[in-house]
């Protein structure tokens, strides 16, 4: 399937230990890339987010880093300052490049083994194994550890995973169509719901009663429903509060300034309230990247291209993040959607 990698001047790459469960995603930019970002969640843990404000004298970015292992995966980050400085890519002063690199992490420590946590190395080979070709999804990279449904406790929760999308704007005149893509590591507090159809594909699981009892139930059902739902979301299981987080990057080859890439990174994160039941929750720490590779350049009308680009932006996530836990597996103890019935008979 396609996926963000369409976007011209995109680069993606996994790393993963497979035995501890964590891993880190890189998405490489090498010409570089303009850069925005917006933080939803109450509970984030990121780099180099102050640099991409339109105020700040950095225009341009390297990459992204998506990582597992909650803080301690920031390390992942310097692993791809390494790789790019030895590309001689990177902000130029007069000693030296400074490749410039963001990432945000999500807390993967209650799977697998908590003492693994991607490092410089595992950032560095996510690098190594970067391309344009088709992402792996699913089980990889930034997703290999991500969990959903967690709102009731662990023993409801359900396998997340690594998404990705793309699609075109046609443009007529000056400059082509555009593609806008995603790629997102799914590990929400709140269930996964298909926003086209209102059906849960993942999140809080009785496996006695074969049916999924969380908040994302009550996207079709009635107002007492509504009330009882609202009332679990109340009392948060203490055992998953902390260990959430939903992360991803978009990106277009369409030319934006950081205010573009901004105001587009803000609007994508309706594509996370739209998939995700709840999303941007003090549990989670919901961050969304915009790069902006400046290979089509906008129209006169820049106010009506960044509302475009930023509209499909929210579509294409939405999508990625139903796809990732469509297409991962069961690890772990929990549940992927292809091993439950009433999310598997759903299946695109």
């Amino acid at each position: 399937m396609d996926g963000i990698t369409k976007v011209r001047g995109v680069l993606v790459g996994h790393a993963q230990d497979e035995d501890a469960l964590t891993g880190c995603t890189v998405v490489l930019t090498p010409n570089g890339a303009v850069a925005g970002v917006d933080v939803r969640g109450s509970a984030p843990g990121t780099r180099e987010t102050d640099l991409m404000r339109p105020c700040n004298l950095v225009e341009r970015i390297q990459a992204v880093v998506l990582s597992g292992g909650s803080a301690y995966g920031l390390d992942a980050a310097s692993g791809a300052m390494e790789f790019l400085e030895e590309q001689g890519v990177g902000f130029e002063t007069p000693f030296g490049v400074v490749p410039i690199v963001g990432a945000a992490v999500i807390f993967d420590l209650g799977i697998g083994n908590p003492k693994v946590r991607p490092d410089r190395s595992m950032g560095y080979r996510a690098c190594q194994a970067a391309s344009s070709g088709a992402c792996a999804e699913g089980n990889v990279g930034a997703g290999i550890g991500a969990t959903v449904g967690k709102m009731l406790g662990a023993e409801y929760a359900m396998k997340g995973g690594i998404g990705t999308c793309v699609a075109e704007l046609p443009r007529s005149g000056r400059g082509g169509s555009v593609h806008v893509g995603a790629i997102v590591s799914v590990n929400a507090l709140g269930d996964i719901v298909d926003p086209w159809t209102g059906t849960v594909v993942a999140g809080a699981y009785d496996r006695e009663a074969k049916r999924f009892i969380g908040p994302g139930t009550a996207r079709k059902a009635g107002m007492a429903r509504r009330r009882k739902i609202g009332e679990s979301v109340a009392r948060v299981s203490e055992d998953v509060a902390g260990t959430n987080t939903t992360v991803a990057v978009v990106a277009t080859d369409a030319m934006l300034d950081k205010e573009g890439a901004n105001k587009v990174a803000q609007m994508a994160h309706d594509g996370l309230a739209g998939a995700i039941v709840p999303a941007h929750t003090m549990y989670d720490g919901d961050t969304v990247f915009c790069l902006s590779t400046g290979k089509r350049p906008l129209s006169r009308d820049r106010a009506a291209d960044i509302t475009a680009i930023g509209s499909l932006a929210a579509e294409v996530l939405a999508a990625a993040v139903v796809r990732a836990v469509r297409v991962c597996r069961s690890a772990g103890g929990y549940l992927a959607a292809c091993d439950v019935p009433e999310a598997a008979s759903d299946r695109k």
